[in-house]
Parts: C-alpha cells; structure tokens; sequence
C-alpha cells in the first residue's frame, strides 16, 4: 500500500468500563462508546482502540479472556459492538479490537478441555518469574498434578504456540472479527507469545536482575506475525495490526516490523518511558529512526491503561507542560495514539486502598478512572471512583482556550499540512533544555522544556499553533522565543 490509512490516522485508546455509561449501572459499555461517537468525531481521531471486551473473570480486567468470539456482558452484546462498528464508520472512525494471543483465563472452555493448549510442566523447570508481583511463574494444578505457566496471574495460563491447533484457532478469531469488519488489532504482548521450547532459564545480569530471553522474544513469534500479516492483508481494505511489543531494546523491538511483513505498526515504549526531557527524548528519537527498517512507522503514545496518564508522569499535573507533551505526540515521524483523557490533559485518579480492584502491583486503577462528561462526572456509582472533574469534557468544550481545543486544533493542523503527516523527521539545533525538529519541507516544531526562555535560530514562517494559544498566527523571522514550558509549531506552507 502507498500510503495505508492508518499512517495518517490519529488513534484514540478507549477502556470501555471507564470511557461512557449508557445504561446507568456504573460501568461503561460499548453503548455508551457509540453514544460519545459525536464527541469523537468532533475532535478528529480517525480510529479507537478498545481495550478487551470479550467475557472475562475479569481478574485482569478483560486480559484474561474466558471467549475470544463474545462480548461480557457487562459492555453489552455482540449486535451491540456490530452496531458500534457500523455508527463508527458512517463518521468515518474505525474500531480496532484488543487480541490477548499469550494467554487465555483459565475459566476458558480450552483449559479443562484442551489441555495441551497450555505450558506445562512436571516440576517447576526453571528460573522464569511472574510479571504480576513477582515469584514464580508456575501454578500447580491438583487436578492433573503438574504445573502451568503463567507469565502473569496465575488465572492467566500462558498458550502453547508449539502446538499446531493453537494458531489454527487464531486465525479462525482473527477472520471472526475481519469478517465483522472490525479494522484490526492491537496485539497484547505480541513478543511474548512462543516460550523456549526447552524452557531454559532466563539469564540473570548483576545489577540489571532478569532478562527475559527464552520466557519471551522468542524467534518464532515472528512467524506468527507475519502469517497474521498476510492474512490481515488479505482482506480489502487491509486490516491494521498495532503491536505492544514492549521491549525498550531499540533494535529488538525494530525487529518485530520485519522486512514490512509483520507489524504495521508498534507502540515506542522508549519514548513513553523516558522522561519529559529535552536531551533525553531527543536521544531516543534519533535512536529509534536510526533502528527503524525502511518504511517502517512507529505508534507514539505517553499514555495507556498500563503505565498512567501523561499529564501525571510526565507532566506533574503541569498543564503547559502537558500541552508540549500532545504537541510531541502529534508532530514526531509516526502515528500517534491518545488515552481517553489525554485531551483534557486529565491527571491519573485518587483510587483509595478499599476501592482498588487491579491485580498488579503497584495498581494502574489511577489510570484507568472514569472520563469525566461533565462537572460532576456525568456517572452514577462509578466502577472507580472519578478524577477531578474539574477538567471534563463539557466545560473545556465550551473553552476555546482549553487543552481539549488545543487538541483538537493540533490533530486539525496535523491533517491540513502533509509535513506534518508524512514528512521525514530532521533534528534541528537547539539550546539546553529545548528541543526542535522538521518535519518534510515546511513545518519547523520547537518545544522548550527547560526552566529558562530560549531562542531557536533559523525558524521562518508563521506560528500556526502553539501551546500558549495567543501567539498562534504570529510572524518569525530568524528566532522563534519560547518561555520554559512552550512549545510552538511554524509553518511555511
């Protein structure tokens, strides 16, 4: 494909309990998605992603999935999610689902009854630790008297990709949903999903702890990949694969694109992970473009259900500096992707210790709270508790100076100038504490994260948005200012 649509796509992450109620019972379903489709395309994203939404125990809250083909029934019907699809696209936004493909819960049918479906073990065969918490990943089971994996909770039991009838069933889930025409997947722990065969140890490193070398990144999850490929392109339009392969190795994860057969696209945790700094993102920026193969894209995003929301960790509730945030998002080489929230530079929630439902430690239910539509809320007896409702949807809406706005107006640019969308990514010299680049011939981006004002040199053209909205459509000639906290985008077009 010359250019797939997802290259210019703004992507927008839904966690369905927490995003919209339609029904009033505290807990967001896929109607209440499809009653906020408005919303959604008045602010300009091109494609949601919603986190699990099949039957679960909900130990992991939908990651530890009993049905890969249904719907729980908390969020409502399979006719539902057809109908959400379908209201979706009359705006012109596609749906993209979650695929959990390392584990299933172990109330799925395939547990009891297929047993062989599943890691197992006499003994405890090695070294391997559960990323929940911690300790062995290893469960024993009375009933057949052995031991499971599971590289999480121990009601997620890891799949044996080794056996034949496992990526069968896959790809029947995967036709289930291309056929219903879902748009594609985000693809939970895609490098985790063949173990060693011989279940070696991971080795331990002095002072860096456990490198998870044969429990993950196994060589033939690349073949997994790249069958899901080239079925996903079978289809017409060609559906996207979205990969969280979580590795903060850049040449490892750059791996998991292929010769461009196998990730369309895939989150660049290195970013997420670094701090709001200058010198440290810039860093990061240039050794990912340096590692990525040819017409490879990555997928930006500072925040998910996993590691919190951005205008928390990277921002300290700081709202300028959660505007220079979106603006990096929207403007670096690649797709970007928002968390419900992002938009309103919404911080991470007060979950109090009795209210806290997550398996993991420490919890990500600050991340996960409900969108607040209004200034109450909009909710009756939410799941979680809200977050300060003071930033929500129906006042910053009414703002034309608010970050929702500023969003909106940044994901607008974005699609007015093609630089912005398709442009190659050119580091420009910057002073201490800031950071500039160009994108294709006539978008110049600077952001000042420091504590002092700088002064980028060599900038011309008109600022055709920036951070502090009064400055937008002012004139630079040869030094673009910026005060700490600011960022701007200069156009020439």
């Amino acid at each position: 494909m010359a250019n797939p649509w997802w290259r210019d796509a703004v992507l927008y992450q839904v966690y369905p309990r927490s995003f919209a109620d339609a029904n009033g019972d505290g807990i967001g379903d896929l109607a209440g998605v499809a009653s906020r489709l408005e919303y959604l395309e008045w602010l300009g994203v091109d494609a949601i992603w919603l986190n699990p939404v099949h039957p679960s125990p909900n130990v992991d809250w939908g990651y530890d999935v009993s049905d890969y083909t249904g719907i729980h029934p908390d969020l409502g019907t399979l006719e539902d999610l057809d109908r959400l699809v379908a209201d979706a696209g009359a705006r012109g936004i596609r749906v993209l689902l979650d695929l959990v493909p390392n584990h299933s819960s172990d109330q799925h049918p395939w547990f009891r009854e297929r047993p062989d479906f599943y890691v197992w073990s006499d003994e405890v065969p090695n070294n391997w630790e559960s990323i929940f918490g911690g300790g062995p990943a290893w469960a024993f089971d009375a009933e057949r008297s052995r031991y499971y994996l599971h590289n999480f909770a121990p009601q997620q039991p890891d799949l044996d990709w080794w056996n034949s009838e496992v990526p069968l069933e896959f790809e029947r889930i995967l036709r289930f949903w291309f056929d219903r025409g879902i748009a594609g997947f985000r693809i939970d722990v895609a490098h985790a999903i063949f173990k060693d065969r011989e279940l070696r140890d991971d080795p331990v490193i002095p002072g860096l702890g456990m490198r998870r070398r044969y429990s993950m990144f196994r060589p033939e999850t690349h073949d997994v990949l790249r069958g899901w490929r080239a079925l996903a392109e079978s289809y017409d339009p060609p559906r996207l694969l979205l990969g969280e392969a979580y590795s903060l190795e850049v040449e490892q994860w750059a791996g998991y694109f292929g010769a461009g057969d196998q990730l369309d696209l895939a989150f660049a945790f290195m970013l997420t992970h670094a701090n709001l700094d200058a010198d440290e993102m810039r860093g990061v920026v240039a050794e990912i473009e340096a590692a990525l193969p040819t017409d490879a894209w990555p997928c930006w995003a500072g925040s998910n259900h996993d590691i919190g929301r951005l205008a928390t960790r990277w921002a300290g509730g700081d709202e300028a500096r959660t505007r220079c945030a979106l603006m990096l998002l929207l403007t670096l080489r690649g797709t970007p992707c928002l968390y419900y929230g992002d938009e309103l530079a919404l911080e991470a929630g007060d979950v109090p210790a009795d209210r806290i439902l997550d398996v993991a430690t420490p919890s990500r239910d600050p991340g996960r709270t409900p969108m607040p539509w209004t200034h109450g809320g909009g909710w009756h007896d939410p799941w979680l508790p809200l977050a300060d409702s003071s930033r929500n949807v129906e006042a910053q809406r009414a703002d034309h100076g608010s970050t929702l706005h500023f969003t909106r107006d940044l994901i607008a640019l974005r699609r007015r100038l093609e630089s912005l969308r398709a442009g190659a990514y050119a580091e420009l010299p910057a002073p201490a504490g800031s950071w500039a680049w160009r994108r294709g011939d006539d978008a110049t981006i600077a952001l000042n994260l420091g504590v002092e004002p700088v002064a980028i040199d060599g900038v011309e053209g008109v600022i055709a948005l920036s951070t502090n909205r009064s400055r937008d459509g002012e004139r630079v000639d040869g030094d673009l200012v910026l005060a700490p906290s600011e960022g701007a985008i200069v156009s020439r077009a």
